[in-house]
């Protein structure tokens, strides 16, 4: 008996640099392997270079720039409006810098990939290469993703999915960071299904992944 297939999820992308994982989304979708209909993407930089990646695959952009707004409840309201627009079920953060406060109607709806195994080496500033360095420096000897929801702060959502990799002897900042973004375009491929599928369930700050369930989206428990 075939499986039923899996609703691809519409999601915004949020980016503030190179668009690595945005790329590896929009690779993965055009293959077949991850059902998702990117449907938007915003970069709160206007020289980003994963805008072409967006361009190139046809996807709505939008360049929201914090310092054109009062505060960060503005900018949140600006980016949360742009999603609501392209009806998007998801929103998907990727290498983006800054906090935009996520409103009652997307809570539960906001997931973000960081480069550390949280409650390492993360929150304000701890971001790209920082991170890495923080590892190294801190002598640890193992480093890893977190796939997290979002709130309104700096990674501190409850975390969906979590996956290590080794940190070796002679690991400068730039070869762990090659590797961890390897393991990163696993993992956040990963969630992404789940949520497609419908088997991640947010209780409070635990996430449980579950099985024959309602598809698409996350459940949550009030």
């Amino acid at each position: 008996m075939s499986r039923e297939p899996v609703k691809p999820l519409k999601i915004a992308v949020l980016i503030s640099g190179s668009g690595r994982t945005l790329k590896n989304f929009l690779d993965l979708a055009a293959e077949g392997s991850l059902p998702v209909d990117v449907r938007l993407v915003i970069s709160s930089s206007p020289t980003a270079g994963g805008l072409q990646y967006a361009v190139d695959a046809a996807v709505p952009t939008e360049v929201l720039i914090r310092k054109n707004f009062s505060s960060a409840q503005a900018y949140g309201d600006a980016i949360f409006a742009a999603c609501r627009a392209a009806g998007v079920d998801f929103v998907a953060m990727a290498g983006f810098l800054k906090l935009a406060p996520v409103p009652d109607d997307f809570a539960g709806r906001v997931v973000n990939i960081h480069p550390s195994l949280i409650p390492a080496f993360c929150g304000h500033g701890m971001y790209g290469h920082r991170v890495h360095e923080a590892v190294l420096e801190y002598g640890a000897k193992v480093a890893g993703v977190t796939v997290h929801f979002v709130d309104n702060e700096y990674d501190a959502g409850p975390i969906i999915w979590q996956q290590p990799t080794p940190v070796f002897d002679d690991d400068t900042a730039d070869t762990l960071a090659a590797r961890v973004f390897e393991v990163e375009k696993e993992a956040y491929p990963h969630v992404l299904k789940l949520l497609a599928a419908g088997r991640i369930k947010l209780d409070g700050r635990r996430v449980r992944i579950v099985a024959g369930r309602p598809r698409g989206g996350a459940m949550i428990d009030d």
